[in-house]
């Protein structure tokens, strides 16, 4: 049985790859808006900002290394105690063509996995993602075999990169298992428990505690809730004893109908939930000492 931690590190998913223009007004694009979002999120109480990239012209996703380049240095050069954890799930996604499904059709972005990662290298963020799920997503299919996942792990590891494990299923956690006792992970692991995915995990509290007991009994780990259990999943990880996630790539809403104006907002609002009951909120300082990670230059605008 874990308590809750003395001290929660909340992260804030600034715009994520699947989330659409269309669907909210308010979705950072630009690498400007994502660096300001980010900054805002950590003014409301973020630790960690999760960045993706968009593409300025039309808002799709993008893994081109300049607009990465820009948002780590708008970011850094205003608050550079912030955590900066970069996404490396996208070049994962198959979708087999309708007249020979051994051929990609549109919407495949299978990529090879040293140029999923070759951001990381390059940039050196403070941690990055690192995907286990091989499973269905819609009509397409994401696959990370365990063969590109060590080799992906590989350019982590040697660009001094802290990973964090995202679980969908508990599949994925047997796969963790075998990476920390082959030696391609070290521990103890950093890990997501990502709730609410069709066909993987399911937002419960019975699902919550399943696949954090099936953890290694050192990981740290956040249960991030998807849509409508983004903050159900707030409460549900700090009271398994775990930290906390939202931002607009996991939900759009702030509540029923209601569409955040923000990821400040969201923010704001896992935040009161974390406080709410009894919990206090980690500071980037203070969340680089829970994870390990090296000190940076103190920031005077520090989140109390």
């Amino acid at each position: 049985m874990r308590s809750p931690l003395p001290k929660v590190i909340i992260t804030c998913a600034i715009t994520g790859n699947l989330t659409k223009p269309e669907q909210t007004p308010h979705l950072p694009i630009t690498p400007q808006q994502i660096a300001a979002s980010a900054l805002a999120a950590a003014e409301a109480g973020a630790a960690v900002v999760h960045i993706h990239v968009r593409d300025p012209r039309t808002g799709r996703p993008s893994m081109e290394l300049e607009l990465y380049r820009e948002v780590l240095d708008l970011i850094r050069g205003s608050n550079p105690e912030l955590i900066i954890n970069l996404t490396t799930g996208p070049g994962g996604r198959f979708v087999p063509s309708q007249e020979d499904p051994r051929v990609a059709g549109p919407g495949t972005t299978l990529l090879a996995p040293e140029r999923r990662v070759e951001h990381i290298a390059a940039l050196k963020p403070d941690i990055c993602t690192l995907d286990l799920n091989t499973m269905n997503s819609g009509g397409e299919v994401v696959i990370n075999t365990p063969g590109n996942v060590r080799r992906m792990a590989k350019v982590i590891a040697e660009a001094g990169v802290r990973p964090e494990i995202e679980l969908f299923d508990s599949g994925d956690i047997a796969l963790l298992a075998d990476l920390l006792a082959d030696g391609t992970l070290q521990g103890p692991p950093l890990t997501s428990l990502v709730m609410g995915v069709r066909y993987g995990f399911q937002p419960s509290p019975e699902t919550v505690l399943y696949a954090r007991n099936l953890l290694p009994p050192d990981a740290a780990f956040t249960a991030i809730g998807i849509g409508r259990s983004a903050f159900h999943m707030v409460a549900q990880s700090y009271l398994a004893g775990g930290h906390v996630r939202v931002g607009l790539e996991d939900a759009i809403y702030l509540g029923r109908g209601v569409l955040a104006p923000s990821n400040a907002a969201m923010i704001e609002k896992a935040r009161r939930i974390v406080e709410d009951l009894g919990g206090q909120i980690a500071d980037p300082h203070e969340a680089r000492a829970i994870l390990g990670l090296p000190a940076r230059p103190a920031n005077t605008k520090r989140v109390a």
